[in-house]
């Protein structure tokens, strides 16, 4: 599958020799992969690596999802999912008690939760102490339910409110029961791009920083990056690498999620070239790409959601290892013009993972397994 003679031919040799020695890629290399005109070689690449990193494995999470508000003061051009007041049309801001009625009702079916995933925009005047009671009270409802909560855009936000520092924030929230962090508000980190799609944003020194917080607290975060918007390979190659160096500080990145831009609902308009059907092969070169720059990050999402449920099983072939979860109700994507279901069942997911020709393995928020069943755990 890894022909020496035929990626010599596509001038990858060195590319190739570095993959099978565990070598680092530079940013040069990761170029020469995203311009390399036979995806599928990339993707096999990509594949090495991921199969020696988890074997055949393929994992998921039983999982809820809560936007708790789409009322933000972040006026990102990208984003169909915010509203700026609450009664603007389509705004929507929940109470602890519709939060814990969502909770309830995930509950009272056969999924039995292993991760609660709550993430919202930027409200103007709801304070730190709602998110510390929501959290507490969504533990006192389930003391064995890992919360992941809160991006570091929103993390910043809660600091400024407060007049206190972002450590701070993460201190209090940790206390509350705060365990992960999703990967969210990363955006794209080039500071030429960053003021043309989110200019009230976290900015990515800052972004970065907040990780490096968590990580020092013990707060095992996620990782994202957005593209196919008007950002170049270079973009993504500097991003890939800025997360790289901020793992090589602080270790704390447990999951890369790369997220194709939706571009139905949003006010960012982009030329019918990064439109076309082509985004599907896009987005498997990307995913293959990130697996292959981002050694030291363990695993790699391909978001159903975003991807759609066609699309990402056959990313597992590319380098992923994870396809995210049931989720129940997700609204930021949807809002945005995703077109996939709003969750999926346990033998749904299982069912689409085995027909891709990979064993599913169900873990928890912080990927701990909780049914490997796969060849390389019975060995």
């Amino acid at each position: 599958m890894l022909d020496a003679t035929y990626y010599a031919a596509l001038g990858l040799s060195s590319i190739r020799e570095k993959v099978l020695a565990g070598e680092r890629l530079s940013p040069e290399d990761g170029l020469t992969l995203f311009n390399c005109p036979d995806i599928t070689a990339v993707g096999a690449l990509a594949l090495h690596v991921r199969c020696r990193l988890h074997g055949h494995k393929a994992f998921y999470v039983v999982n809820r999802q809560i936007n708790y508000t789409n009322v933000c003061v972040n006026g990102c051009t990208f984003c169909a999912f915010r509203r700026d007041a609450e009664d603007e049309p389509g705004a929507f801001v929940l109470s602890l008690d519709d939060v814990l009625a969502r909770l309830r009702a995930a509950d009272a079916t056969p999924l039995h939760l292993d991760e609660l995933h709550i993430v919202g925009g930027c409200h103007p005047t709801r304070p730190l102490a709602w998110f510390e009671e929501m959290i507490r009270a969504v533990r006192a409802f389930n003391s064995n339910l890992p919360v992941k909560a809160f991006t570091a855009v929103e993390i910043e936000h809660f600091a400024r409110l407060e007049g206190i520092s972002t450590l701070e924030v993460l201190k209090r929230l940790q206390n509350a029961g705060l365990v992960m962090m999703p990967g969210g508000g990363a955006e794209i980190f080039d500071e030429t791009l960053r003021p043309q799609i989110c200019p009230h944003k976290a900015d990515a020194k800052a972004w970065l920083r907040i990780q490096g917080e968590a990580h020092s607290l013990g707060i095992a975060t996620n990782c994202t990056m957005l593209f196919g918007h008007i950002e170049s390979y270079e973009h993504r190659i500097d991003h890939l690498c800025r997360l790289r160096e901020q793992q090589d500080k602080s270790g704390g990145f447990t999951c890369f999620i790369p997220l194709p831009f939706l571009t139905e609902h949003s006010r960012l308009k982009l030329p019918e070239d990064k439109v076309g059907p082509q985004r599907g092969l896009d987005q498997l070169r990307t995913v293959a790409v990130s697996r292959l720059m981002l050694d030291n990050i363990p695993h790699l999402k391909a978001y159903w959601i975003m991807m759609a449920p066609k699309l990402a099983p056959v990313a597992l072939w590319y380098g992923a290892d994870d396809l995210d979860g049931t989720i129940t109700e997700e609204r930021i994507g949807h809002m945005a013009g995703a077109q996939s279901a709003q969750g999926m069942t346990i033998e749904e997911l299982e069912h689409l993972i085995r027909e891709s020709g990979f064993t599913p393995v169900r873990r928890n928020a912080t990927f701990n397994t909780l049914n490997d069943e796969s060849p390389e755990a019975r060995q």
